[in-house]
């Protein structure tokens, strides 16, 4: 009766694209109503994508390991009645590799990686050619930057085997030509066509590689999924944002002398344990409301103000990169409420059960670098929000304390908060404020309030 485009879904407010995972369903399987058909990922989640329809999976347009950008059509699902296709080429069409000159037709064929000989006859029919030309072949910038670093031309480039998609060259392929060139990396290469000279290698010096060590004292580690993309968040986010920090140090020991003591009780009453998160959120939501122009995100040159307070918290993973996942209607919520929030997010966090809507949507983020020893951190801003507040740990420390009898010298439990802001909306008296509203708040806990 009709087909239907199977859209790449929306993960959240600053993502851009995922990469496909894996299909569960193949062209020709039949899917009902909200069935998964395949496996997707971003820097932020893993996560599965149903079928909006019952039927037939018509066509799928990328395959497994494509990135591709939200909002586009994934594959193609035939209601009742509709004849199924041929599946389709992958949508991203590239443009065909250029060697020696020539335009070479590209297949989606999976090729073999080269052989010795193979790539020790690239680097000989590659050797003589001078370093000006070029071609239409794609290199990522991966590959462009070791090719600087190794002033390998461009039609030298052209001529190596690629063993990626669609015969793309990739990071082991100019690796492995490296180790098998004639030429020691970094010699320069003549470019002056009125003497038609060819720069030689001297026999005596031997290749090296550009990403092996030599002695064997160096271990090279390729970046997991995940951290290439939050790697990429975080260069994006300080080139986006100036970065400005704010510190402040507070005395705790109201809350934690208040936690010691009902901790056990609060878990047989409601069987969750309470941790100091979930006191932080309280504080921070409480500040929010005071500072709205704080809860804001930036659109150009207009200042998006946001009426719901939704609080990222920053949790470890056990592979040891970060997920945010976030508290809606924080403010919202009483201590009880924020502390099954703190609870559950963070236990599905860890185990990647967290679905797509749980991670989107945050207005501000905390991130607590105490648990790991640490008294105070400067917090990159996570996009687009305009602010992150980090929490130290909570030390022993001689205070003076004012009493009624004057001022005293005690042991208290003290704590620095810092907050980074985005200087192009948040001046300093706006963010040196917010983040002493938050300290205050903290400060005032009642050590008397029950459960």
């Amino acid at each position: 009766m009709a087909q239907v485009e199977l859209i790449m879904p929306k993960m959240g407010e600053s993502i851009i694209e995922a990469t496909i995972l894996k299909w569960v369903k193949n062209v020709g399987d039949t899917v009902e109503v909200d069935e998964t058909i395949l496996e997707i990922a971003t820097d932020k989640v893993d996560s599965e994508v149903p079928s909006p329809v019952s039927g037939t999976i018509a066509q799928i347009l990328y395959q497994e390991n494509d990135v591709v950008e939200i909002g586009k059509a994934i594959a193609i699902i035939a209601t009742e009645g509709e004849a199924i296709t041929a599946p389709a080429a992958p949508a991203a069409e590239e443009k065909a590799p250029v060697q020696n000159g020539a335009h070479v037709k590209e297949t989606t064929e999976v090729k073999a990686v080269p052989s010795h000989e193979q790539l020790a006859t690239a680097v000989m029919t590659t050797a003589n050619i001078p370093a000006t030309g070029g071609g239409d072949r794609f290199y990522s910038p991966l590959v462009r930057n070791i090719a600087k670093e190794e002033n390998i031309s461009s039609r030298e480039l052209d001529a190596i085997p690629g063993t990626g998609k669609n015969g793309r060259l990739t990071k082991k392929d100019i690796l492995a030509y490296l180790s098998n060139r004639s030429i020691p990396a970094g010699s320069p290469v003549s470019t002056a066509p009125a003497l038609n000279k060819v720069a030689t290698a001297p026999a005596t010096k031997p290749a090296a590689s550009a990403a092996a060590s030599v002695n064997g004292n160096v271990e090279i580690v390729e970046m997991d999924r995940m951290r290439k993309l939050i790697a990429d968040h975080m260069v994006m986010s300080k080139h986006t944002s100036p970065h400005v920090t704010s510190f402040v140090e507070v005395d705790v020991t109201n809350i934690v002398n208040w936690r010691n003591s009902i901790k056990q009780q609060f878990q047989q009453k409601y069987g969750e344990k309470i941790t100091f998160t979930p006191i932080f959120v309280e504080a921070v939501a409480k500040a929010l409301r005071d500072f709205p122009m704080v809860n804001v995100s930036v659109d150009g040159t207009n200042i998006i103000v946001k009426k719901d307070i939704n609080i990222g918290m920053a949790t470890a993973l056990p592979s040891g990169n970060l997920i945010v996942p976030v508290i809606k209607g924080a403010d919202q919520l009483n201590l009880l409420g924020l502390t099954k929030s703190v609870n559950d997010l963070a236990t599905r966090a860890r185990n990647n059960k967290l679905k797509p809507e749980e991670i989107q949507d945050g207005t501000f983020t905390l991130t607590n670098v105490g648990t790991f020893g640490n008294v105070m951190g400067t917090p990159i801003i996570n996009q687009p929000q305009v602010a992150i507040m980090a929490v130290g740990a909570i030390r022993k420390k001689p205070a003076v304390v004012e009493t009624a009898y004057g001022d005293l010298i005690a042991v208290r439990q003290m704590m620095f908060l810092s907050l980074s802001y985005d200087h192009r909306v948040v001046d300093g008296i706006l963010g040196g404020s917010f983040l002493r509203k938050v300290g205050d708040y903290l400060e005032a806990f009642d050590p008397k309030q029950t459960i």
